[in-house]
């Protein structure tokens, strides 16, 4: 009984194995970015700016910065602005916090230092709600940090792939 249940189960994966690599599952791959060259244009104390530079470089781009010129680069980002923000969407009965919305507003720009126009520019926002009870004040500083450090992932991610997405258009 036992060899014809194992006959059994391999008839069935021989069967299915082909209808699952027609189903048009396919791995990644590694992606191609349109230049080999960028130069981050932002202010010098920017966190944003050397985590997306860390990225970057993580692909093989080669990244410059100040005091290196962008006419060395294919490519120029220029970090136009990066804004922190918290706002207060709930308060208790007696006028406490109760919750915070916590933003991340980035917004740049990338062009190509060889050719006249500059590129547009593109905002970006990330938002996260954050529960707050002031008798664990510590633990929820600690939290709003790794908030805005997840928030800043993401936005990286966002321009990742819209800089892939450039070469391919």
């Amino acid at each position: 009984m036992s060899q014809r249940r194992l006959f059994l189960s391999l008839a069935t994966a021989a069967c299915c194995a082909p209808l699952l690599s027609a189903c048009g599952f396919r791995l990644r791959g590694a992606t191609s970015y349109p230049f080999k060259s960028l130069y981050i244009k932002a202010e010098d104390q920017s966190v944003f700016a050397r985590q997306l530079q860390r990225t970057l470089e993580g692909t093989g781009i080669t990244v410059l910065r100040a005091p290196s010129t962008p006419e060395l680069a294919e490519r120029v980002l220029e970090l136009l602005s990066e804004q922190h923000e918290r706002a207060v969407i709930s308060q208790t009965a007696t006028g406490g916090v109760r919750e915070l919305q916590l933003r991340l507003r980035i917004r740049y720009r990338i062009s190509n230092p060889l050719g006249g126009q500059p590129g547009e520019v593109v905002e970006l926002l990330q938002s996260r709600d954050l529960s707050y009870d002031e008798s664990a004040a510590l633990a929820k500083e600690a939290e709003e940090q790794m908030l805005f450090a997840d928030m800043q992932n993401d936005l990286i991610a966002q321009i990742m792939r819209r800089l892939v997405a450039a070469g391919s258009a």
